[in-house]
């Protein structure tokens, strides 16, 4: 399948919008501050807000340039707000009024008429007619003043250059500075609607794509989508041509309720609502948002919290005491799945997700996403909190390097440890299926293959791909690989798929897999190749369904997931059956290259050479010698349709590895050098020597002359793939050279879609012409 890294529109479709439409606004703050933004309406929006601390303050922003959506998908750039009119309805509750001291301000960042950065502090209530609570504001940018008091204190803004609008939303106990916890959260909200700009270029451009549906699904997850309206992530997924499933991660660090803990700090408290209000907001209108849609929601949680919400008893630890921590800045930890209130709050989470479902009229689709046990950088497994350590008997054997060889002890800790991790799964799934009730529930596992299944720490698979999730522990089993996707370690992939579909016994069709996901930017080019190649591959492989990690990296990125081309044409356009004719010494070989040749005045050439390997075109009507092989190639013709399909065919004079026509030996030619992570390597075959040797791509091997040899040694570890791909069971070391030898076909196609073909001629013995040209493939 093909993809596209969008940079900007060019021609795609676009529609226009409202300035200030509801859908493109977002929210910001400061943890452990929490708030969300959704459309109640097309013209109206909702903030809440739950305030933790006295200095606790949250935004709602409207920004100039469209950071967030899809380069397809995005509304155009316009600093100018010059005479323009921005007016609404406020209606806000749990705030300070308009009227307040530090009430809802507006604050303008942009540059003023000398191009100077600088910001505008304007009070609403000085815009306002009605009550502190209830009141409509007109804006009004090009007679717009900054400052409380009005006019004493005016500082007009300069609407030409502006790059961001922030609302600014407090407690009614705020006090700037103040880091004092409330003793109970605040929860607030402000509501815009009638939203309404007029005036100047009161519209706005925006990316109208429509990719077809191409048969993937999408992830998103709450951490990295809180700020952004529902409407807005559902209008991507859409547009981007995902159906299907969406696979909803709750996060790890904005979706709970936290209390203080006594210290300055915050922690989860399992006596609260399992979603805090803004969260819970949120996630009820991006449900109902897909079920309008006509989308499902596999709704994923995880057995991790932000390490500085995560009470100290929940956490996983290693032998000396050192709880888990992942490597994200700030980092998460990890609930131990022996601590009975951890796992008494993540069944609490998982009937939430129950509700949020059904009250959506979704169907209940319930993630267990990637429950270990943690093994840290320097191989320590993290099975030693006190909890963990009375359920393996008080004294539990030390495991100091998971990457030693251990000892039955240790081994026998692994499968008590996963043993234990099973049963913690089966009890929120359990949890979630009696939520569900009668309607039922599909219960899914996430297993992340590259910690589980690490070659580094071999024995890891006891602990954390243990034999209780075995078919049919659960409905569904979801697999993803993305560290090793991304590096290209390919053999650590297959050989791992084969690893945990045999332990685990789920068969394709109750399998999913997830492809992902670009981390850095800089590495999109190279990285999203590989993920989208993964992707198509788990298709090829027959998952029930396959996922494209994450919506957040997609949009970043560009990254656009083309469909196959539609039609009538079911057919393959390639059959894989050789020419039926042996060609004889008369019928003509072309090779055929692109040059472009351009004679300067003074009678000097310049030469550009178009193609990187020639191009091969055949005449193999003189190879037809009787009026049998005449039938047989007309029904050969007639069976491709013409020039619609193509075929193999042997040329006679260049079909060996080993010269032109040899017998292929093992290290005929090379293939490149191994890295210790590639392992597929693509047939060629050179012609010349040193540097300036041509590079021919050989697609249509004959699997059964194939030989290869790594640094000279003969091997059998590969398997070869479509397209004449080499796949190496174990990557090849770095350094090592691999060169293989094989026999060859040329991918073909009639030139023309007629046949001329004349009896009386042929009688004569005068030859008919069928031309064929070499297939460029897609390799």
């Amino acid at each position: 399948m093909s993809y596209w890294l969008a940079k900007r529109r060019t021609v795609q479709h676009t529609d226009t919008i409202q300035r200030f439409d509801p859908r493109f606004w977002t929210v910001n703050f400061p943890r452990p501050a929490m708030a969300s933004v959704v459309t109640t309406a097309p013209d109206a929006l909702r903030v809440d807000a739950v305030f933790r601390k006295a200095d606790d303050l949250v935004g709602l922003i409207w920004e100039s340039e469209d950071k967030w959506d899809h380069p397809l998908l995005a509304y155009e750039t316009r600093r100018d707000y010059s005479r323009l009119t921005l007016s609404f309805r406020w209606r806000s509750g749990g705030v300070l009024p308009l009227d307040a001291v530090n009430g809802p301000t507006l604050t303008i960042e942009g540059r003023d008429a000398a191009g100077n950065a600088r910001a505008w502090y304007v009070r609403l209530w000085n815009y306002a007619s009605g009550s502190p609570t209830d009141a409509q504001i007109t804006l009004k940018f090009s007679e717009l003043d900054g400052g409380f008091l009005l006019p004493a204190e005016a500082d007009p803004v300069h609407p030409a250059d502006i790059d961001r609008l922030f609302i600014s939303l407090v407690a009614p106990g705020y006090a700037p500075g103040s880091a004092t916890p409330f003793a109970t959260s605040a929860a607030g909200w402000a509501e815009l609607s009638d939203i309404s700009c007029q005036g100047h270029k009161p519209m706005l451009e925006l990316g109208d794509v429509m990719v077809p549906p191409h048969g993937l699904a999408m992830c998103t997850g709450y951490d990295d989508a809180y700020n952004l309206t529902p409407a807005r992530l559902l209008r991507q997924i859409r547009g981007l041509g995902y159906r299907g499933s969406i696979n909803h991660y709750i996060g790890m660090s904005h979706f709970y309720s936290l209390v203080p803990d006594g210290a300055g700090g915050f922690v989860v408290d399992p006596w609260q609502p399992a979603m805090n209000p803004a969260a819970q907001k949120w996630h009820e209108a991006f449900f109902a948002g897909a079920k309008a849609m006509g989308q499902t929601i596999i709704a994923s949680q995880s057995y991790e919290v932000l390490a500085q919400n995560c009470p100290a008893a929940w956490q996983q630890k290693a032998w000396d005491g050192a709880p888990a921590r992942t490597g994200w800045v700030p980092p998460s930890a990890l609930l131990s799945p022996a601590n009975a209130q951890a796992m008494a709050w993540v069944r609490k989470v998982g009937v939430a997700l129950v509700g949020l479902m059904q009250g959506a009229g979704l169907p209940v689709r319930h993630q267990v996403g990637e429950p270990w046990w943690w093994v840290t950088q320097d191989r320590r497994i993290c099975i030693y909190d006190d909890a963990a350590k009375a359920a393996f008997g008080g004294s539990p054997v030390n495991i100091p390097d998971m990457g030693a060889n251990l000892d039955a002890a240790q081994k026998s800790l692994l499968d008590q440890a996963g043993a234990l991790l099973a049963q913690s799964t089966a009890d929120l799934a359990a949890a979630v299926k009696a939520a569900a009730g009668s309607a039922g529930a599909e219960r899914l596992l996430l297993a992340f293959l590259p910690t589980v299944l690490d070659p580094v720490t071999p024995e890891a698979y006891r602990a954390n791909l243990p034999v209780g999730w075995a078919s049919p522990a659960f409905d569904v089993l979801q697999l993803e690989d993305y560290d090793w996707v991304t590096a290209g370690k390919d053999a650590l992939r297959a050989e791992a798929r084969v690893m945990a579909e045999a332990r685990l016994g789920y068969p394709r069709s109750k399998q999913h897999y997830l492809s992902g996901f670009v981390l850095f930017a800089d590495n999109a080019e190279v990285e999203w190749a590989r993920i989208d190649a993964a992707a198509s591959e788990a298709a090829g492989l027959g998952v029930a369904e396959t996922f494209i990690w994450a919506l957040p990296q997609v949009s970043r990125d560009g990254f656009t997931r083309l469909p196959d081309k539609s039609g009538d044409e079911t057919m393959q356009s390639f059959d894989d059956v050789l020419f039926p004719l042996a060609l004889g010494r008369d019928a003509s070989v072309t090779p055929e290259f692109s040059t472009n040749v351009t004679i300067t005045a003074s009678g000097f050439e310049r030469r550009n050479s178009l193609w990187s390997d020639a191009r091969l075109r055949f005449d193999v009507g003189p190879g037809v010698r009787s009026e049998a092989e005449l039938g047989e190639l007309i029904a050969f013709f007639r069976a491709r349709r013409g020039q619609a399909r193509g075929f193999r065919l042997r040329d006679p004079s260049d079909f060996s590895s080993n010269g032109m026509t040899g017998v292929p030996t093992p290290t005929d030619q090379i293939l490149g050098t191994g890295d210790g992570a590639t392992a597929r390597f693509a047939l060629v075959k050179h012609y010349g020597d040193g540097a300036d040797a041509q590079k021919r791509r050989i697609t249509r091997p004959r699997a059964e002359t194939l030989r290869v040899s790594v640094d000279g040694a003969e091997t059998g570890d590969f398997s070869l793939d479509a397209k004449g791909v080499l796949v190496f069971a174990t990557a090849p070391a770095a350094g090592s050279v691999v060169r293989a030898g094989f026999l060859f076909d040329v991918p073909v196609r009639f030139a023309e879609d007629r046949l001329d073909i004349s009896g009386a001629e042929f009688a004569a013995g005068e030859a008919p012409s069928v031309p064929l040209v070499e297939l460029r493939e897609d390799a």
